[in-house]
């Protein structure tokens, strides 16, 4: 279960029952984030069905929400594959994110309460938990889900839907196109520095502060676009493995 979701279990106002194709989206949306599921990734219906036994109806309902947000391809007649950005198209999703996360960041510093600050924390401690103890997955994700609660907390719902596609499309981008052999994950040291200017109320520093941030993961961008082919069954043995125990 992400952290987003434990937040959220917390808030009776958002405790509302998944349903079947939730629950398939989240654990795919999830896997995105941590770099699981890389570019080009083929999503066969029937394997994704047999690993959390549902219809291929429902999974069909699930991959049609990620192909909403342009991290799945649906193709007609050949089946749906985790989206592969081009260049151009990285640059438009990088620019995209200044835009939305300036946006964001702005709204929190007027909106942010007291509670949702100190989650903001504990997300941040338990993305360098997850470093610390070598779990780089995990680690990102995290990374993923402390914007996306920053856009939860501006209090925009247009802007959460367009920050949700965005952050999974970067993950995207940075296994495609990262330099080097190491995956690049948000620094936890930045998040602390940007969760103090929020606190403080201090909109132009916590704006550059989040610019600066998001320069670092441009600057890990290069041209090698290669693309791995991956086992669904491998990427999702966490969830067999519940289902057999």
């Amino acid at each position: 279960m992400s952290r987003l979701t434990e937040i959220k279990k917390s808030d009776p106002k958002k405790g509302e029952k998944k349903t079947q194709d939730d629950i398939v989206y989240e654990h795919i949306f999830d896997a995105i984030l941590e770099q699981r599921l890389p570019p080009g990734t083929k999503l066969n219906e029937e394997s994704l069905g047999e690993i959390f036994g549902v219809s291929r109806t429902i999974i069909r309902r699930a991959l049609s929400r990620l192909g909403y947000e342009q991290v799945v391809v649906l193709r007609p007649n050949r089946g749906a594959v985790v989206a592969s950005p081009t260049i151009d198209e990285a640059r438009q999703i990088v620019f995209a994110r200044r835009v939305v996360e300036k946006a964001v960041t702005e709204l929190v510093c007027d909106n942010a309460e007291t509670a949702q600050i100190e989650q903001l924390k504990q997300l941040v401690r338990d993305e360098q938990a997850c470093f610390d103890r070598g779990d780089l997955g995990a680690g990102i994700r995290l990374s993923g889900e402390f914007h996306l609660y920053l856009a939860e907390m501006a209090k925009n719902p247009p802007l959460l839907s367009f920050q949700r596609s965005l952050v999974s499309l970067c993950s995207l981008i940075i296994a495609q196109f990262e330099k080097g052999e190491s995956k690049s994950h948000c620094s936890y040291d930045e998040h602390f520095e940007l969760i103090d200017a929020i606190a403080q109320r201090d909109k132009s520093k916590a704006v550059a502060l989040m610019m600066h941030h998001l320069d670092h993961i441009e600057h890990k961008l290069s041209l090698d676009d290669e693309a791995a082919d991956n086992d669904l069954k491998a990427i999702f043995s966490n969830v067999l493995g519940r289902k057999s125990s």
